[in-house]
């Protein structure tokens, strides 16, 4: 019988946990998204020490852990992360490294563009992109339908930021994208392929950054594009090439780092997308809930299910700002730090049969910033957590529809099985679908 965090005995107040041998990276690569949740319940603990990469790490799980994690007070990002994340998967001098003021100011850069409005023009655009797709599946024997909601979220999110993309260069572009997010976990030629995608992405886009500052592309006021491109940092924290008081914009790769940094997250939609899929499929009553699109709180409990049940990021990091004790445990400054995710997402102590899909736990649920935390925890506006988790919701909630009620297809037999080992995963089939037709 599997043993759970809710079987061991409370957390001792003794010296941390620390797991055996040199180095543990070898045992995350194989052991993947159940890494720390695995070693938290062995060691009856919300925490324990590692050594990964050969360097001293605490790994944490829970709610009450994420709530540590989040205190800006504690925890900086400057330099938290391994170098393979920077160079694939964040960009160097992205938001996702920064703290304090220029942080803020960064952020209310991505959220100036996270209105209601504006997550609905590209709810819609993506919808569009999804009909006109729907119409070429209709006359072929099957799809993949992870790499086919691939494209069409690459041609939506590129036209929603005013990116222009080519026709013939929509495959690359989602290919670059796709590689950026499975390098950090991989090693060999994908690892490298990411890296080469990085250089190949930030050219393109600070390309398009440079045509909008000299007026020769239009970019619509107020669109992600031209909001990027004329994002000034305050006082104080302007980069060393502009320093001079007009010339507070964003050097053009840094923004071409955050123009990825909103299409990226986006076309990773995609692997959400796919396990909605994949949860109709295996929960034939959950589809027959959503069958007529009538009812969109049923639609948004299965959405916040497939967020909180399938595997996305695994962990988050960061490092600890200033010495702090924590349930009996030393943060010395300078220590890096893991919250796991995926380990929160499906605590026994939040979580009732954690590991049995069951949209219907989220009725009458309030909204809790420190459980359900697929894409980071604590606020948006302030903390580290994703600032595109409202597209997120919105996207795979209105695919979920199309998929439920706006067409019909059969699910032939493929290998549907996810790896947990595999970081970031997938059914191994990428799930065909056959016979696609419109309702």
């Amino acid at each position: 019988m599997r043993t759970t965090l809710r079987d061991t005995p409370p957390l001792r107040d003794t010296p941390v946990p620390r797991t055996r041998g040199l180095d543990s990276t070898l045992a995350l690569v194989r052991d993947g998204y159940d890494f720390i949740s695995d070693r938290c319940r062995r060691y009856g603990s919300e925490v324990f020490e590692t050594r990964l990469l050969f360097e001293r790490t605490l790994c944490l799980v829970g709610a009450e852990a994420a709530k540590v994690f989040y205190d800006p007070d504690r925890f900086e990002r400057a330099g938290a992360a391994p170098a393979r994340l920077p160079k694939t998967l964040f960009g160097q001098g992205g938001v996702q490294g920064l703290d304090d003021a220029a942080h803020r100011s960064r952020k209310r850069m991505f959220m100036s563009i996270m209105t209601p409005e504006s997550i609905r023009d590209l709810v819609d655009i993506f919808e569009q992109e999804w009909q006109a797709a729907l119409d070429r599946w209709k006359r072929v024997q099957s799809i993949v339908l992870y790499e086919e909601v691939s494209w069409v979220l690459c041609r939506a999110v590129c036209r929603w930021a005013g990116v222009p993309l080519a026709a013939y260069d929509v495959r690359r572009r989602t290919a670059d994208l796709q590689a950026l997010i499975a390098a950090p976990a991989a090693v060999g030629p994908a690892y490298w392929r990411g890296r080469r995608a990085r250089r190949d992405c930030e050219r393109w886009l600070a390309e398009i950054v440079r045509q909008v500052r000299r007026g020769e592309l239009t970019a619509p006021v107020g669109g992600v594009l031209h909001t990027f491109a004329e994002h000034r940092e305050p006082d104080g924290h302007t980069f060393a090439e502009h320093r001079e008081p007009d010339r507070q914009l964003l050097p053009d790769r840094v923004a071409a780092v955050e123009l990825l940094n909103i299409l990226r997250p986006v076309v990773a939609v995609d692997r959400f997308i796919t396990f909605a899929a994949l949860a109709l499929h295996l929960h034939p009553r959950c589809r027959e809930q959503l069958s007529d699109g009538s009812d969109p709180e049923v639609a948004r409990r299965f959405t916040q299910e497939v967020r909180r049940f399938y595997p996305f990021f695994p962990a988050v990091v960061a490092r600890v700002r200033t010495d702090f004790d924590w349930n009996g445990v030393r943060f010395p400054q300078g220590r890096r730090v893991l919250l796991g995710l995926y380990g929160t997402d499906h605590d026994p102590r939040l979580w009732s049969d954690p590991d049995q899909f069951r949209p219907e736990r989220f009725v009458d649920r309030p909204e809790d910033p420190w459980t359900l935390i697929p894409q980071g925890g604590g606020d948006h506006h302030v903390n580290h957590r994703c600032p595109g988790e409202w597209i997120t919701i919105e996207l795979i909630q209105s695919a979920v529809t199309l998929l439920a009620s706006g067409m019909s297809y059969d699910v032939p037999d493929q290998d549907l099985r996810v790896s947990l080992r595999q970081m970031p995963t997938l059914p191994n089939s990428r799930l065909v679908l056959a016979n696609v037709s419109q309702r």
